[in-house]
């Protein structure tokens, strides 16, 4: 079981690899999908679930891009686990649902899969393709399905080579901040 100061390890350690073929690295999109959150007015826990919904990518640790070899790395189901001790399912939930709201999605609006990455169109195949309607019917019916969805959009938006923090020091205070607020909350539960 990790800890916030774990957490934060890793995101230091490993958070400058890149996002492969994205254009940003793994701290740069988990930056930008938590400011998008920020700026959409979410919870402390759904900008907490932005920061580390790809942090499972980082604990599989597996090299280069898993989908060109035919891999679902499960980084969804890795970093809900890990993120769950810490932090409840206010932040596990959303980043467990994170793909399955992807495979929502695809099955439901129009034009979203078309504008997919490639590398999210490939781990789309690998992690079951479009949802039918009645997974669909299922999925939302969740406890906190509105948040994955939401976290979704987010996390397809926040690719921007561009766009990025003044400092890595400052993203992870800025972490570090939120996870100490959202940690407070979740262990007075």
């Amino acid at each position: 079981m990790l800890n916030a100061t774990e957490l934060l390890q890793l995101m230091r350690d490993q958070g400058h690899h890149a996002y492969d073929g994205e254009g940003v690295s793994q701290l740069q999109h988990a930056w930008q999908c938590a400011r998008l959150a920020q700026r959409a007015n979410a919870t402390p826990a759904l900008q907490l679930a932005a920061w580390l919904h790809d942090i499972g990518h980082l604990l599989a640790a597996l090299p280069g891009t898993p989908t060109l070899h035919g891999v679902d790395d499960t980084h969804e189901a890795i970093g809900a686990a890990a993120l769950l001790p810490p932090f409840g399912a206010d932040v596990a939930a959303p980043v467990g649902l994170h793909v399955a709201a992807k495979r929502c999605l695809v099955a439901t609006r129009p034009g979203y899969a078309e504008a997919l990455s490639a590398d999210s169109v490939r781990s789309l195949g690998l992690q079951g393709g479009p949802m039918s309607a009645d997974e669909c019917a299922a999925f939302v019916a969740q406890p906190l399905a509105r948040d994955a969805l939401r976290l979704r959009v987010w996390d397809d938006l926040a690719k921007d080579a561009d766009w990025q923090p003044l400092s890595v020091d400052s993203a992870l205070q800025e972490l570090a901040a939120l996870m100490a607020e959202v940690g407070a909350v979740a262990g007075r539960r």
